[in-house]
């Protein structure tokens, strides 16, 4: 039988620019030797656009940084709670830093590559392995105990109600006691022949389990059993060959009041009713890293480049940032009055949430930022490839 290949953003890009020219025989085996690339592990298929000058509205600085360690083909995001950082790198460690000054408080070692970023919940401390260990700490840093799930663990372990909640590289979710580490239950999807590599997790929110797959599905799962609550197409997958039909849902899904909102990569931006898994209204945008919702407005990264502002009620445009195309952007980050946004040269740019319109800029040396997450008192956090959390305080 054949294993599933699965692909990153840019080496899809890079096939799709060969057009129909391209054989299935040659497209196959080009996926095959990029299988490992993360999405920063490849050359873009277009150079990065060049910034321009801005005049700064704002004042942006580094209260701290700290080197955490390399993420290598992984995606990783910091973890905020009572005033104290949790991360992990591939290398296999765990830490807990001090959010007033970066300190490195306590480091536990794992002995495997860590896949996921860290979660936090129940007085756990938790992280999944490129082998599929699930490992939960105490708050000291001290191992409880591991589960041995069925591959790769992405994204961010969850925790809710006395369940540790975790997502595979092969479509399943699990529910684990957070007691003792055993299988409480699995949900498990096929695995599709042709996908895009990626570190989509889940959402848990009112009990339910939101997360998206290949195909352009979202789906909601009991977070109590497992069992599916509704199933709703958002992309249809369009295109001749089987490259040019993947509509992938490869970020997080946001949850916002009733609804849940989603965006798959070649395929559309939506907006779900949670109850009834109907979808409200869609529209063609693409993107492979993901969206935030703010004070009913989304912002969102698109494939390209571009950051938009969407009104959350029917998906019209309030603004668009075209300038920064080709640059590998995170997922927005929504801040009192701009939206911060980084790319691959390390740069985290501030955007006017009323116009998009640059009022701020700071570049965090030469490597891709891989996330951003919101701080506290005008300060927000920055995470790069090569390892460095930063604190970044803005005014």
């Amino acid at each position: 039988m054949k294993k599933p290949i699965s692909l990153n953003a840019f080496t899809l890009a890079a096939l799709l620019l060969l057009g129909s020219s391209l054989t299935a025989c040659t497209a196959f085996n080009d996926v095959k030797t990029n299988l490992s690339e993360s999405i920063f592990g490849a050359e873009p298929a277009n150079p990065p656009v060049e910034l321009e000058d801005i005049k700064s509205s704002y004042e942006t600085r580094v209260a701290w940084s700290t080197d955490v360690g390399e993420a290598g083909r992984y995606t990783y995001a910091p973890v905020l709670a009572d005033n104290m950082i949790y991360a992990v790198n591939a290398e296999g460690s765990v830490m807990q830093l001090s959010a007033d000054n970066g300190k490195i408080l306590w480091r536990t070692e794992l002995d495997e590559a860590i896949s996921s970023s860290a979660g936090i919940g129940g007085g756990l401390v938790l992280a999944g392995t490129n082998k599929g260990h699930l490992f939960a700490l105490n708050m000291n840093g001290k191992k409880l105990w591991s589960a041995i799930l069925s591959s790769e663990i992405q994204g961010q372990p969850r925790y809710y109600d006395g369940t540790v909640i975790v997502r595979t590289s092969d479509h399943h979710i699990y529910g684990i006691d957070a007691a003792d580490g055993r299988r409480k239950w699995v949900y498990e999807r096929a695995t599709p022949s042709l996908s895009l590599k990626n570190q989509a997790g889940i959402v848990v929110d009112g009990g339910a389990i939101y997360a998206g797959f290949p195909g352009g599905k979202l789906v909601a799962i009991r977070a109590d059993n497992g069992k599916l609550l509704w199933e709703a197409t958002v992309a249809q997958p369009k295109g001749v060959t089987e490259i040019e039909r993947i509509a992938d849902i490869t970020s997080l899904p946001f949850v916002d009041g009733a609804f849940v909102y989603v965006v798959a990569y070649q395929g559309k931006v939506a907006g779900v009713d949670r109850q009834r898994g109907q979808i409200a209204w869609s529209r063609d945008i693409s993107s492979y890293v993901g969206l935030t919702v703010d004070n009913s407005k989304i912002y969102l990264s698109h494939t390209i480049g571009s950051v938009y502002s969407l009104d959350n009620s029917n998906g019209k445009t309030f603004w668009r940032q075209g300038n920064l195309g080709y640059r590998h952007l995170t997922v927005p980050l929504p801040l009192s009055n701009v939206v911060a946004v980084g790319d691959l040269e390390g740069y985290i740019h501030l955007l006017s949430q009323d116009d998009g319109s640059f009022v701020g800029r700071i570049q965090l040396g030469s490597k891709p930022i891989m996330s951003l997450v919101a701080g506290t008192n005008n300060q927000f956090l920055a995470q790069s490839r090569d390892g460095h959390i930063y604190a970044v305080t803005y005014k």
